[in-house]
């Protein structure tokens, strides 16, 4: 027999009352049924996940991918807390059902593509573009952060008061008949740093204390810095290697006119 979910048991972990099911008309037996679905799906999905890493994997630019199938629990949570949202945008009619939620919850299958410096983001982003149909993509950025490439590129900005940084990608496939819709995000090294930190201390608390939060945006602040300066070493590296090359063609070109006085005086 498959699991099911216990009501009171869910409500108590993910400290939801039944009022929120009651107000937004959300039937249990439905949510139910797509626990049980979803959990079905899982091992799909899993082998989808590493397909998208693998081919992500081949870029040159990227550092390393982490893949990451959501969990059925959480997702029956997003499911329950995304309802009042949904009525809203698509009519108070409007609920989650096994036929509908795998396009309506669109981070299902979870991709993160990590790089080493800032200035490896677009490469890897045109990459994508042409890997797959994007059918959104979002600039999670700092308040004060240069967007203007962002901006040229016509893609959405998010300005996040918490600092988190992250360009998501909404992509669509069809390895079966069935449409699929992974988010990839993609984010430097210091980057994924933060965003660990950040998401544990928001995972372990319901509401992080003052002193955290402001050591966070402190901790934000330099993990903004160093991806500044990793990116103008590597600036300074690439220059240094053009001007060795340089030098070392001229130094060339001098031996050789050397080596020709040389002869000509000899002969």
């Amino acid at each position: 027999m498959k699991a099911k979910l216990i009501k009171e048991n869910f409500l108590e972990k993910f400290n939801l009352s039944e009022e929120v099911l009651i107000n937004n008309e959300i039937e249990w037996n439905s949510l139910n049924d797509i626990y049980v679905d979803y959990n079905d799906y899982k091992d799909t999905y899993e082998t989808q996940a590493e397909f998208i890493a693998s081919t992500l994997r081949t870029h040159y630019k990227v550092h390393s991918v982490k893949t990451r199938i959501k969990d059925s629990g959480h997702l029956v949570e997003k499911i329950i807390r995304k309802t009042s949202d949904r009525k809203e945008k698509l009519g108070k009619d409007f609920q989650f059902s096994i036929h509908n939620y795998k396009e309506q919850i669109n981070d299902l299958i979870g991709i993160r593509a990590i790089h080493i410096f800032k200035q490896d983001w677009e490469s890897i982003h045109r990459f994508i573009l042409n890997t797959w149909k994007v059918i959104e993509i979002t600039a999670n950025v700092r308040e004060g952060d240069d967007t203007k490439r962002f901006e040229e590129l016509d893609i959405e900005i998010q300005s996040r008061v918490s600092g988190y940084r992250s360009v998501h990608y909404l992509v669509e496939f069809f390895p079966t008949n069935q449409k699929v819709i992974a988010e990839i995000q993609v984010r430097t090294i210091f980057e994924e740093g933060y965003g660990e930190i950040d998401h544990q201390l928001r995972y372990t608390h319901t509401q992080i204390p003052e002193v955290l939060a402001s050591n966070l945006l402190l901790f934000n602040r330099i993990a903004g810095s160093a991806d500044e300066m990793a990116s103008y070493i590597n600036l300074l590296n690439k220059n240094w290697g053009e001007m060795e090359q340089k030098y070392e063609k001229i130094i060339a070109s001098k031996d050789e006119e050397i080596e020709k006085l040389k002869s000509q005086i000899k002969d």
